[in-house]
């Protein structure tokens, strides 16, 4: 063979090589130009996604919304099949899905018994996957918040979680998980997925996963938080409504009673009290004077005063025995009291025109009784026992009336447990020794002024100590006749 003709084929076999290498240079290059692109329109969704999430959180949606937000938009961002979120239960020991997107491939295991019924009916295992709680320990999932740091798990059924375990998964699938964390408490774990039959995610994909899973924590985290706000303001609303309500049932004014002068206060230790007080008019120059405290606080006490005043006022009509109407009422309140609470009340009859009283005392603290001839105070205390805690005749046999005469110049004072059990800095009493004093110096000047001085010796003693109980006092005082 000639040289020329080496010579050409040497040529021939180079210029094939080159094109060859340019034909490479060239699909290398349309990758670069693609993978280029494939990052510029993955970092576009991204910014898309958090400036969403933004205006939603601002916009105070609903968590559902924001839940939907979230895994909706880094299956986006990712181009995932689907995704999910779990957020942590109150005692931390489960993940409760609160959202698994339409195509989301298979992230838990199947029980046996599931896969069984799944056989006959696949909306069954649609149903469990879509529903059930998960352990916080068990599964990817739980494997995720455990390690406390996002993972990529190339193939899901091989994972080291289901090793063992009373569950199958069968599915080939790849996924990416991530912990949502929000001020050192954790929250759940965000996952996306997709099947090998669409490719597998690289180390780019889970860079940006980890990424948006970070912002998507600080987004959660700032959901719930303003969730709670609303929640808290709704529920100080509610409660200012039933206050007002509670106001309302308590008497607008004093009674103008012939001859007497009467005076009423109550100040709750909270929003809702569960102490009352009321003046109910008995016809032909009678009146019945109530004061009560329910056991405990706050809107289950304010509801059991409200029954109590209602019922009260439907059995006292026509009634002369306080002892009997407390029996009435407790036999009807009875059956709906829980046994952890109870009613303390004393309630009394008065005549206007003879001044002869009789009470009755239904557990509750002895009354103050000044008297204007000695100059003395003393107590009333009849015996009995609070409302709810017998059925009826415990309660009937042990609950006596008490009947005395008021003379022009006296003073009563009815009072609930608030009054002698206030605190100071110190955690001291306030005491039925202060109160006694107060009440003997301040009878003389009438029934107001006898509040008024009692709340103002209570407002110095205590000081910037919080109340810690609802107070309520009620002082009726005979006038002295001028001839």
């Amino acid at each position: 063979m000639s040289l020329e003709i080496y010579i050409v084929c040497g040529l021939v076999a180079l210029l094939m090589m080159m094109a060859l290498w340019v034909s490479r240079a060239r699909r290398s290059a349309k990758l670069l130009e693609k993978e280029k692109s494939d990052i510029v329109g993955e970092e576009e969704r991204m910014f898309h996604f958090l400036h969403d999430l933004g205006e939603a959180i601002e916009k105070d949606s609903s968590p559902h919304s924001v839940n939907r937000m979230i895994v909706d938009g880094v299956v986006d961002v990712v181009s995932a099949k689907g995704g999910a979120m779990y957020l942590s239960n109150d005692t931390r020991q489960h993940l409760v899905p609160k959202y698994v997107s339409e195509q989301c491939p298979q992230l838990i295991g199947l029980p046996l018994e599931v896969m069984r019924r799944a056989q006959k009916d696949p909306r069954v295992a649609e149903s469990h996957i879509r529903l059930s709680n998960q352990a916080s320990d068990e599964g990817i999932l739980g494997h995720c918040l455990m390690v406390g740091k996002a993972v990529h798990v190339a193939d899901v059924k091989t994972h080291e979680s289901f090793r063992d375990a009373f569950v199958n998964y069968e599915e080939d699938v790849s996924a990416m998980l991530a912990p949502l964390r929000h001020g050192g408490k954790d929250l759940g774990v965000l996952a996306v997925a997709k099947p090998h039959s669409l490719g597998v995610f690289n180390e780019h994909d889970f860079s940006v996963f980890r990424s948006v899973a970070e912002q998507s924590s600080f987004a959660l985290g700032n959901s719930l938080v303003h969730l709670e706000a609303n929640e808290k303001r709704s529920l100080e609303n509610e409660l200012r409504t039933a206050r007002e309500v509670q106001r309302i049932l308590l008497p607008q004014q004093n009674p103008w009673i012939e001859g007497y002068r009467v005076a009423g206060t109550n100040t709750p230790a909270r929003i809702i009290s569960g102490d009352y007080y009321d003046f109910i008019d008995l016809g032909e120059k009678r009146w019945g004077l109530v004061i009560a405290d329910v056991s405990g606080k706050g809107v289950a006490a304010g509801l059991l005063m409200a029954m109590c005043r209602s019922v009260l006022r439907c059995v006292a009509m026509g009634e002369t025995s306080p002892a009997k109407v407390l029996a009435l009422v407790n036999r009807q309140l009875f059956p709906d009291i829980r046994e952890d609470m109870f009613i303390s009340m004393a309630y009394l009859i008065l005549d206007g025109d003879s001044g002869h009283a009789v009470m009755a005392r239904a557990g509750h603290d002895p009354a103050f009784w000044f008297h204007k001839e000695t100059g003395e105070v003393t107590q009333i205390k009849p015996s009995g026992l609070a409302v709810g805690i017998d059925e009826g005749d415990v309660f009937e046999r042990v609950t006596k009336d008490y009947a005395f005469q008021i003379e022009q110049g006296d003073c009563l004072l009815l009072h609930t447990d608030g009054v002698k059990e206030a605190l100071n800095g110190d955690e001291a009493e306030f005491g039925l020794d202060r109160m006694r004093s107060t009440f003997l110096q301040s009878s003389p000047l009438g029934a107001e002024a006898v509040l008024q001085q009692m709340l103002r010796g209570l407002k110095e003693f205590t000081g910037d100590a919080p109340q810690m109980d609802d107070i309520t006092m009620v002082a009726l005082e005979k006038r002295v006749l001028t001839p």
